[in-house]
């Protein structure tokens, strides 16, 4: 089930479970009125701190993940309140994944639970109770020297917990390709990667124009509007990735429209302007590329001209890796169709990539994750289905320096300085005094918290069925 199908159905069951609670406002009122302001209050309250996440499943199942055969798999155990590996040789495994199956206690369930292994916290739902991962990368010499101290806040570990550890290439010292669906997604999920990186490239797919009313404060209209927003992203596309000492050299924006790439795929051939600038042409925001593209020559939006320009930018740039959203991971319609394309242009490119590494800004089924606080570790994100295809996961550790520069990479971002409606901050506010969350002072949109971590995580894929598909 898609995103908008389950936050529909979430919208759905919060309508019964108003009218559930207005039925008992009438009846309290009736009885005595001057019950009704105080419950009516307290709800309220207790609907913006505790039930207002979007959270479609239930925390009381196990995350279900499966690891490639090759992954090693060890038992962890916990003396006393220290994991502790003293014979295992860990060198070489750059991602240490923990299976540790919790139980939230009754506090549990009114603050966010959560293991601390050292330094290193992650929290999960809310009244987690079943297997989830936690993430031990960078950690391997504390595991195999003195031990690493590991505390249970609101929840306790059940059983034995598992070790499962992966060999990786130094991604950084590979050529990389990184495809944004929008200007902000290569920095959301790669720009500790790109700033290390010694010979990579950034292509971002879309404008990025539309949900642009914040834009109709300097008296514009809704079409200038979005040619506004979409000339303010394409420059944040170009110019931000310096900032990681990435050359606007090695910088292209495709200027494709937001939310047309799945329609454009379907029908490759049809033209897909913009929803709400009513543009047509792709190509003003192309003027400062680095290199002549198949769709320059007549700027038409179209899924054939997308192929063409992805196959062209593999060609030219012959990255050894290509950065791009998981297909199943990640939610948004732009997202998974930018790695269909791929995909799709791969059997038309003379250049093959060795693999990929797929990221997920956007969840299906929770807004959250990461869940914590900002500078905290990346857990896996929910997965119930380990009968796909297996999960190689690689995490890539960032320092303190290197979180704050990606912060301040966040903070350039147009998309991201739009401030928060009253509704969000008061929501805010009502967590931070009753549930305990805590947000960044770095800037307020919610991806200050979620992306800037202690780890980036992506997922390695390094089989290409598509490639072969039709050949």
């Amino acid at each position: 089930m898609d995103k908008q199908a389950l936050l529909k159905r979430h919208r759905k069951r919060n309508r019964y479970k108003l009218l559930v609670l207005l039925l008992v406002l009438l009846v309290a009122s009736l009885l005595d009125w001057r019950w009704f302001f105080p419950l009516a209050l307290m709800i309220w309250l207790a609907q913006e701190a505790w039930f207002s996440d979007h959270q479609f499943y239930s925390a009381k199942v196990d995350y279900r993940y499966r690891f490639p055969e090759d992954a090693r798999c060890l038992p962890l155990p916990l003396k006393g309140s220290r994991l502790h590996l003293p014979e295992a040789d860990l060198h070489g495994s750059d991602t240490l994944i923990v299976q540790v199956k919790l139980k939230a206690s009754l506090l549990g369930r009114l603050f966010d639970p959560g293991l601390i292994a050292g330094d290193n916290r992650q929290d999960f739902e809310r009244g987690a109770c079943g297997i989830r991962y936690f993430n031990l990368s960078g950690q391997e010499q504390a595991l195999m020297g003195a031990g690493l101290p590991l505390n249970a806040r609101f929840c306790r570990i059940i059983g034995e917990p598992r070790l499962y550890a992966f060999n990786h290439p130094d991604y950084t010292q590979k050529r990389l390709l990184i495809l944004a669906p929008h200007a902000d997604d290569a920095e959301l999920a790669a720009f500790g990667l790109y700033s290390r990186a010694q010979e990579v490239a950034i292509v971002t797919l879309t404008q990025g124009e539309i949900e642009a009313s914040h834009y109709r404060r300097f008296n514009l209209d809704k079409a200038c509007a979005a040619q506004l927003k979409g000339r303010l992203r394409t420059w944040d596309s170009l110019a931000i990735p310096l900032w990681g000492g990435v050359p606007q050299s090695r910088c292209v924006q495709l200027g494709y429209f937001c939310m047309q790439l799945p329609a454009m795929l379907a029908a490759p051939e049809q033209r897909f302007a913009s929803r709400e600038s009513l543009e047509t042409d792709i190509r003003a925001a192309r003027a400062h590329n680095p290199l002549r593209l198949p769709a320059d020559h007549d700027g038409l939006p179209t899924g054939h001209n997308l192929l063409a320009d992805l196959a062209a930018l593999l060609e030219h740039f012959r990255p050894e890796v290509v950065v791009t959203p998981h297909p199943q991971i990640d939610a948004h319609a732009d997202h998974i169709a930018t790695t269909a394309a791929l995909k799709q242009a791969l059997r038309q490119s003379q250049w093959q990539p060795h693999s990929l590494l797929l990221y997920a800004n956007h969840l299906h089924d929770n807004d959250r994750w990461p869940m914590g606080r900002a500078s905290d570790g990346v857990a896996l994100p929910p997965h119930f289905d380990d009968q796909g295809e297996p999960l190689r996961p690689w995490s890539l550790s960032l320092n303190a320096a290197q979180q704050l520069d990606k912060a301040q990479s966040l903070a350039m971002q147009h998309d991201l300085q739009t401030p928060l409606p009253m509704k969000k901050r008061l929501r805010r506010r009502i967590q931070s005094l009753l549930a305990a969350r805590r947000w960044p002072n770095s800037g307020e949109d919610e991806f200050f918290r979620k992306a800037v971590r202690r780890h980036e995580l992506f997922f390695m894929e390094d089989s290409f069925p598509s490639m072969s598909e039709g050949e």
